[in-house]
């Protein structure tokens, strides 16, 4: 819609997988015009099918088309697109935007405004660009599956695609920051990142810890590493986090749980000791948490101002009242599939309303009317298809 804060943009798509549909799922949101652009046939889609929940939450609100970027006839199409381009996304492989002659030198020359973004496996150079990149791979290598899961049980992946989807949010941001730059200057600049610096980046305390302290975090569950009481705590009907780590929450909840005597015993008295006898305290907490419910402890506990919450599975976090406010479902009709539910944008913009444009597109269901935005006739569209270029 026009009144989005992205309307007027045109993002070229070259995204595979989960990290660059992540970041050009924040512009589509918000009110780009996404191109995205697939080799004719059938496109390997990642994880499942084209009508499966990953590739329709992730690709919704986008034309779609199909170019063959290695003829001759497509690329000319290609960079036609280039020119009209604001925004190009990719991750391939290093190696691949090369061989294609896509990368941003070969670009920039046909349109010195245009913004281009990669994300890779390991960076665009030094000893590992030219490897392809994993998600997991980058959890391990970039630290996350060491400090992840109970001590002694060995490495331990999260339970999401966490380096994938911080590199598709990070290069959104990155492509934000140069176009507030080309409003200055008038030129374009290339953003990139990848799925090892952005999971380094998401390491931010535990990383700090070793480079300024020199501390080799390990494995501490659900409790919080460095901060005691914060962890996972029984209740009669399932598990509650309580966060009450420093010495005002502390006998605050030592208050709300009924044992005030708690503020008195010396070796709980400072944050340190309540560290030092982790055990013991969370002993002593879920002794009373799990006389009660969930529910009334997380009731209980909020309006003691101690932040405690329930630990939900995925139906249960969609039929929370504050995640319903928050409109972090929203509905789209897909032409063929139906009605579907979409995993809502996380930003808010004063006066405007969370919304998706459109269901994700067929494969190649905007090709024509984007060559003839080009300037193609119907007989020249015809040719192309013929040839398998579109």
């Amino acid at each position: 819609m026009s009144d989005l804060p992205l309307s007027g943009l045109r993002v070229l798509d070259l995204t595979l997988v989960r990290a660059g549909p992540t970041c050009v799922r924040h512009l589509s949101d918000w009110g780009a015009e996404v191109i995205r652009i697939e080799p004719p046939g059938e496109a390997d889609v990642f994880g499942g099918s084209r009508d499966g929940p990953d590739f329709q939450n992730l690709h919704r609100g986008k034309k779609a088309i199909q170019l063959n970027l290695k003829s001759a006839a497509g690329r000319e199409v290609f960079l036609k697109l280039v020119e009209t381009a604001d925004v190009l996304v990719e991750n391939m492989r290093v190696p691949v935007k090369h061989r294609l002659r896509i990368a941003y030198e070969d670009l920039k020359p046909i349109n010195p405004r245009l913004v281009y973004g990669s994300i890779s496996g390991f960076g665009q150079t030094g000893p590992y660009a030219q490897r392809p990149g994993f998600d997991q791979v980058a959890q391990g290598m970039g630290g996350l599956m060491a400090v992840t899961g109970e001590p002694g049980r060995g490495p331990m992946r999260a339970g999401i695609a966490v380096a994938d989807l911080t590199a598709g949010n990070l290069l959104a941001l990155g492509i934000m920051m140069a176009l507030f730059e080309r409003g200055r200057t008038g030129e374009g600049r290339y953003v990139s990142t990848s799925l090892l610096e952005a999971q380094i980046f998401m390491m931010d305390f535990q990383a700090a810890r070793y480079l300024m302290l020199g501390e080799v975090a390990g494995q501490a569950g659900n409790d919080h590493p460095t901060s005691a009481p914060t962890g996972v705590f029984p209740t009669s009907d399932g598990y509650l986090n309580i966060a009450a780590a420093s010495n005002k929450m502390w006998g605050e909840l030592a208050d709300a749980l009924g044992h005030p005597e708690w503020r008195e015993r010396a070796e709980w008295a400072s944050p340190a000791g309540r560290a030092k006898d982790r055990a013991g305290v969370n002993a002593a907490i879920g002794g009373v948490t799990i006389t009660r419910t969930s529910v009334e402890w997380f009731d209980a506990l909020n309006a003691a101002g101690i932040p405690a919450g329930p630990i939900y599975a995925m139906d249960q976090v969609f039929a929370d009242p504050q995640v319903e406010h928050l409109r972090m479902a929203l509905p789209t009709e897909h032409p063929r599939l139906g009605a579907q539910r979409v995993v809502g944008s996380a930003l808010n913009f004063s006066g405007l309303e969370k919304q998706v444009g459109s269901a994700t597109a067929e494969a190649g269901a905007d090709s024509d009317a984007v060559l003839a935005g080009l300037g193609y006739g119907a007989a020249e569209i015809a040719a192309l298809r013929a040839d398998g270029v579109i």
